[in-house]
């Protein structure tokens, strides 16, 4: 039988923006027009040691790498939890080690012979991490890979399959969690992953209080399995808060009707074969409330957004979803493979958001592909050990995850700014530039540095978990110098805007003037 090959392109991502619940300072200034190194060092010195961050910890580097010339350096020998600025570690690693180039593979097999349209046996699919089965990546589609995949098996002449829908394989032996607090279980990874790990629920109030509440589901209809208790309601019942909110899980948002118009709450029953989710609360009459649900069993979800696929294209599935096979299956034969988008085109979803599954996924990817375990122990590895072929210091990381959520990672400036020198020298290094957040146009940063020269100029990875904001990447000069930078700030007590108008005050600076003299 021949072995068919598909390849999914990414389509057109939206920039996504970071909200900010309090308005950041107003824009800073022009540059000065008499600006120094002097004036500058001088100028971050005052702002960093304003009383305000007075307990904060804060480590600045700026380099212009064709010289070599350190513009101004502070603490950067130093260790700073770095938040999501540990993906530039991550990501340069995969470029590295994996090319912008790979891809990754779902293979589709079968455990007995296709006769008269049907699969005698079990349909296997064997995931390695493929992270681009999302809306976010495929054009607001998370379904059309798996659509691809059902086209594939009915074009082979399958109308039935008389066993299971099976997951294969154990490419990711770890637990889907990360190496974080349990608390972060939201973000759960593995080999089948689908849609970032998240669903969206719709509930929708009928025409008065007492009436069912109707159930949308995307981008899945049929999944996850929920065991609907959401009431409609113009008052929140006793012992259900007013507002929408978060709880179990669940990210509860509001619909049309204001303060009033509902909140739900997702609780999880994992004992089962499949998870369900339990929905409770209420919405308001003629109103809706729509709810973002974690997949906690990532596999599963995609297992059941696929067979959902099957259904729609007309095949039929006798057996049932089994996540983990009870015995070893022989006698496979190999259908066809799915291929991802390259790395190269998975790269802008991954940096500009700041994605952390994607963060994780690679980690294990890292481990899989070049030490044969697809652990994150194993991709911590080979992260050191690139890091130690680039010449940083071993005492400058510590790598823990692939996202950047672990407050047990660990990097200096220094680290950085050597990293971002090495991309800089690759030949495919405006893959890497491009896929960066740009100040005041996308990612992380678009609603930063309006207004100023770095606007359009800053290519730079942003990091945030709680007391410690991070900003590390390229900044243009205006005749012509690329200049290398990495601010950290760590076990402050003020609110991140007030860091970042000092990140964004320096980035500034160096955009608006030509290369400091001395």
């Amino acid at each position: 039988m021949d072995i068919r090959v598909m390849r999914l392109r990414l389509a057109p991502i939206c920039a996504i923006a970071i909200v900010i619940a309090c308005q950041p300072p107003a824009p800073a200034a022009g540059p000065s027009p008499v600006m120094t190194r002097a004036v500058l060092r001088n100028s971050i010195d005052s702002l960093v040691a304003d009383p305000m961050f007075r307990n904060a910890n804060w480590g600045i580097l700026i380099v212009e790498p064709t010289t070599g010339d350190t513009l101004y350096s502070r603490s950067a020998g130093k260790l700073f939890m770095p938040a999501s600025n540990e993906k530039l570690l991550i990501g340069s690693t995969a470029f590295a080690q994996l090319g912008t180039a790979y891809r990754f593979t779902t293979t589709f097999l079968s455990s007995g012979p296709i006769t008269n349209g049907v699969l005698g046996g079990d349909l296997i699919v064997v995931g390695r991490g493929d992270p681009s089965v999302s809306d976010a990546m495929m054009g607001g589609d998370a379904m059309k890979p798996l659509r691809v995949a059902a086209d594939s098996l009915y074009a082979l002449g399958i109308r039935e399959i008389s066993g299971s829908l099976v997951k294969g394989g154990n490419a990711f032996p770890d637990t889907t969690i990360g190496n974080w607090d349990w608390s972060s279980e939201t973000y759960a990874v593995d080999e089948l992953f689908f849609n970032q790990g998240s669903a969206r629920v719709t509930a929708f109030g009928g025409d008065r209080t007492g009436d069912p509440v109707k159930l949308r589901s995307a981008p899945a209809r049929t999944m996850p399995t929920i065991v609907n208790e959401v009431v409609t309601s113009d008052t929140p019942p006793a012992g259900v808060a007013a507002g929408g909110g978060r709880g179990g899980g669940g990210r509860g948002g509001r619909g049309g009707g204001g303060a009033r118009s509902g909140a739900v709450r997702a609780t999880f029953d994992m004992r089962g074969p499949l998870p369900v989710v339990h929905l409770t609360g209420w919405v308001a009459p003629h109103d809706s409330i729509t709810t973002q649900i974690p997949l906690r069993d990532p596999a599963s979800a995609w297992l059941q957004a696929f067979a959902e696929a099957l259904a729609d294209r007309g095949i039929v599935l006798h057996g049932s979803i089994v996540r983990t096979p009870d015995a070893v299956i022989t006698n496979q034969k190999q259908l066809f493979v799915l291929l991802s988008p390259t790395l190269g085109e998975i790269f802008p979803p991954f940096f500009k958001p700041s994605q952390n599954q994607i963060g994780e996924i690679l980690l294990r990817t890292l481990g899989l592909e070049r030490a044969g375990i697809g652990s994150a122990d194993s991709g911590v590895k080979v992260v050191e050990r690139q890091m130690a072929a680039w010449g940083i210091d071993t005492a400058a990381v510590v790598v823990r995850d692939g996202s950047g959520l672990s407050r047990h990672d660990y990097v200096t400036p220094e680290a950085i700014v050597k990293i971002l020198d090495t991309m800089r020298k690759r030949p495919d290094f405006k893959i890497f530039y491009d896929a960066l957040p740009i100040g005041g146009v996308d990612g992380t940063i678009a609603s930063r540095m309006r207004g100023t020269p770095a606007q359009g100029n800053v290519h730079a990875k942003t990091g945030t978990v709680d007391r410690s904001h991070a900003l590390s990447g390229y900044v243009t000069t205006t005749d012509g110098k690329m200049l290398l930078f990495s601010f950290q700030a760590n076990n402050y007590t003020v609110p991140n805007t007030q860091v970042e108008r000092v990140q964004d005050w320096i980035a500034a600076q160096l955009a608006g003037a030509p290369f400091l003299k001395r």
